[in-house]
């Protein structure tokens, strides 16, 4: 039975009533050696894991751009800011008036913003929604020793572990400010928040494997509740 929205007819999603997980992922510079669909690739895999391990899940199309304008600057960036994340978001969930809840799995930092607006908003409404994304260490928040060890492990042929380098590695509350008023390129020449030169595939498992218990769990939680479904 497939797993995935897209590859469904609607006859057969009529007879369907599934938890539909979204990732939501961004298109931006990720250092000198990952690719820039990095947080996309990570939020599918995640979903697919979840989907694999929850009966009912159906993984959605996922969204490859987000809010990325703190990465103006560096090639390859694309950003349709907080406002639209927050619209499409919105309205997405409004439109799944054939799915028991939805699960929207964001791998990229700068959509937590518009993510939280737009949660707030769509369960005064009383609709069914958890939003989920990948937790890590402060001083790794960006391009370093996790994503780069993840993407080793879902994507080795994307990753240039040669071109890694190591970027600003003070914790993300202490770069937050000139962060936010000057963009990455201000606190990192290279674009990268961490230390990515000693990642490894078989970290990068690990770490998917204790974000996909973290998320199931938190399916789990959620469904339990009246507006889990």
């Amino acid at each position: 039975m497939t797993r995935s929205l897209g590859a469904l007819t609607s006859p057969e999603l009529a007879r369907r009533a599934p938890v539909l997980a979204v990732p939501l992922g961004a298109t931006e510079q990720h250092g000198p050696h990952l690719p820039l669909g990095t947080d996309t690739a990570i939020a599918t895999a995640l979903c697919h894991r979840l989907a694999a391990a929850v009966a009912d899940v159906l993984v959605a199309p996922a969204v490859p751009y987000g809010s990325s304008g703190e990465h103006a600057g560096f090639p390859g960036t694309v950003s349709i800011g907080q406002e639209a994340v927050e619209l499409l978001v919105v309205e997405l969930v409004r439109s799944l008036d054939d799915v028991a809840a939805a699960v929207l799995v964001n791998a990229h930092g700068g959509n937590r913003a518009p993510l939280h607006r737009a949660e707030q908003r769509l369960r005064s409404e009383g609709r069914p929604l958890l939003v989920w994304s990948p937790t890590g260490p402060a001083d790794d928040s960006h391009a370093g020793h996790t994503e780069t060890s993840v993407m080793l492990h879902l994507h080795p042929d994307q990753v240039s572990p040669e071109r890694a380098e190591t970027g600003a590695t003070a914790p993300l509350p202490d770069l937050i400010e000139p962060l936010r008023n000057h963009g990455v390129r201000a606190v990192s020449s290279n674009g990268v928040l961490g230390d990515p030169t000693r990642a490894t595939a078989a970290a990068g498992r690990r770490i998917l494997d204790d974000w996909t218990a973290s998320l199931t769990a938190a399916v789990g939680t959620f469904r339990a509740t009246p507006l889990g479904g």
